[in-house]
């Protein structure tokens, strides 16, 4: 161990009880998404920062920008400090919006309870523990003394369950940030370099309603459905054959996940909808997907005479892709985490999305690391009691600290 870890490792040992504390704090303040309203966390959370000696910047997103992605309010939060001219600009972002708890807790998910070493509570694992991580490891390199140069930035942004598009994409298409390199919150021991997109398609069938005695006097919208349908389980089965080349990814996927429509039992429906689920590999083209998928509906539709569709667009996140740079930077965090966890720490993909997208789609090489356990599902994210091994929390505080002490040495 060099100099430089030793006081790196020491900063972050110091700072145990306030980083537990300022993650118990956070946890305890609902920002539940929906609905949506988390400018009440942001409010509560920068007084948290300052009282560490952070610059908190607040960045209210106007009403209009929050009620377009379905959220009520939303404040970004900013911290920068400056180790030195001539360095690059590394950004830190975690999202403070979570999931509702649900069903099935024997934890209160607000209570940030510690029981034999985990703390318990919506986000505290993905991704309020990074509020603490970044922040922490920011407050090493500050008490290290260490000669730097360049940049640290915090983001703290809530609407990473909606799509980030007035979070992360919003402070950059605002200028309020042009990091050269950005570490996204993470969610297991893993260093993530890419992950699926994913595209949300409504299609609305329209035919004619008539009474149930007569059904030929109508144009069931619920047969055109069912036409799609078929087609849609006949291309699941196909892309089920597509296997990612980025490991932990596997393959593309398509699900309908909610249907509505009818007037009765004894009415042939003149009105049907439906909602897909479509993921993206990295190695696939958006505007492709979606267009074959718009193609594939509406040759279904045209097997039944007189009924129509229209398909609406609702979510299109495009896919996070490894780069070199970005492989360049998951290396060093893989080679830091491997020496503190004392295990293996590769580079892997995830078939979920995240706004980690939006800095990679603006060109700044991108990777997730954070606090977390071995895998997401140890985690318990999205899920009843929800939790984080604190000693993870500490380890992932250390290796971050490291690796940007690393990036920024003079």
């Amino acid at each position: 161990m060099t100099r430089a870890t030793e006081t790196l490792a020491a900063a972050v040992a110091a700072t145990r009880a306030d980083a537990e504390a300022l993650l118990a704090a956070i946890v305890r303040i609902p920002s539940d998404n929906p609905p949506g309203d988390c400018a009440p966390h942001a409010a509560a959370t920068a007084p948290l920062l300052e009282a560490l000696g952070f610059t908190v910047e607040h960045h209210p997103v106007p009403a209009a920008d929050c009620a377009a992605v379905g959220m009520r309010s939303a404040t970004n939060l900013i911290i920068r400090h400056v180790f030195g001219p001539g360095g690059p600009t590394v950004a830190l972002n975690a999202h403070g919006d979570v999931v509702p708890p649900g069903e099935g807790w024997t934890q209160d998910p607000y209570g940030a309870a510690v029981v034999n070493g985990r703390m318990y509570g919506r986000g505290v694992a993905v991704s309020k523990s990074d509020f603490a991580t970044y922040a922490f490891a920011i407050k090493a390199l500050q008490a290290s003394g260490l000669a730097l140069k360049g940049a640290v930035e915090l983001h703290l942004t809530y609407d990473e369950e909606t799509g980030g598009e007035i979070g992360p994409q919003w402070l950059l298409a605002k200028g309020l940030s042009k990091p050269d390199l950005c570490i996204c919150a993470g969610f297991s021991y893993a260093v993530t370099t890419g992950h699926n997109g994913v595209l949300h398609l409504e299609a609305v069938f329209t035919g004619k309603q008539a009474h149930a005695a007569m059904p030929h006097t109508g144009v069931d919208a619920l047969e055109a459905a069912t036409e799609a349908l078929r087609s849609l389980y006949a291309e699941r089965a196909r892309l089920s054959g597509l296997l990612s080349g980025v490991a932990g990814i596997g393959c593309p996927a398509v699900t309908v996940g909610k249907i509505s429509g009818g007037v009765n039992t004894n009415v042939v429906p003149d009105r049907i909808a439906f909602r897909l689920d479509r993921r993206i590999i990295p190695e696939e083209n958006p505007v492709e997907v979606e267009a074959g998928l718009r193609a594939l509906i509406e040759a279904a539709c045209r097997r039944v005479p007189g009924s129509s569709v229209q398909i609406n667009r609702i979510v299109l996140a495009r896919p996070l892709v490894p780069t070199d740079e970005s492989r360049a930077l998951a290396a060093r965090i893989c080679a830091h985490a491997s020496e503190v966890f004392g295990t293996p720490v590769n580079p892997v993909g995830v078939p979920l999305y995240t706004d980690a997208r939006h800095y990679a789609e603006a060109g700044i090489p991108t990777v997730l690391y954070g606090a977390g356990p071995r895998s997401i599902l140890e985690a318990n994210a999205h899920a009843p009691d929800e939790n984080l091994v604190l000693e993870d929390l500490h380890k992932a505080t250390l290796v971050i600290a490291r690796v940007l002490a690393e990036v920024l040495a003079a």
